[in-house]
């Protein structure tokens, strides 16, 4: 199954891109033995019209047909990371062929959009700035690879 960490906008350059790029990276290599073919980072920008209902439509337009999506809202389910293993198996398992997990800009996701999701996570009651968050779901990526594969990174 291939995992794609879909956000608005772009990091031109910075430690930021970098420890983004470092943990898909680890995903990746974690996740070739136990049926994930590859993590990577899409980033998109809605052409000229600006808002939530733009940027759910850019988003629409980078999601793969047929993938499982993964929301990350404020609202959402808050699941440990072993219930994010879980539930990533559970697709790939299923024969799924592309998990999305998709953060907004710096106003959030569309409404519309997240409730469309197949599954909608919360990384808590805070508010974290977009590109923190994008570092936290890559590590997450990374965290599920690591424990469907036994290794040691995760300790309970």
């Amino acid at each position: 199954m291939r995992l794609t960490l879909l956000a608005i906008g772009r990091v031109r350059t910075g430690s930021e891109r970098g420890i983004v790029a470092e943990y898909l990276s680890r995903a990746e290599k974690t996740g070739r033995g136990i049926g994930f073919s590859r993590a990577t980072l899409v980033e998109v920008e809605p052409k000229g019209a600006r808002g939530a209902a733009a940027e759910a439509d850019a988003l629409r337009r980078a999601l793969p047909e047929g993938a499982k999506t993964i929301c990350f809202d404020e609202r959402g389910t808050s699941l440990s990371s072993r219930d994010f293993a879980a539930c990533l198996a559970g697709w790939r398992d299923a024969g799924q062929r592309d998990a999305v997990c998709v953060i907004g800009g710096a106003d959030g996701l569309d409404k519309i959009f997240v409730g469309q999701a197949d599954l909608v996570v919360s990384m808590g009651r805070m508010v974290w700035p977009h590109m923190l968050a994008r570092i936290m779901v890559a590590e997450q990526l990374y965290r599920a690879a690591s424990i469907l594969a036994g290794t040691p990174y995760h300790r309970d």
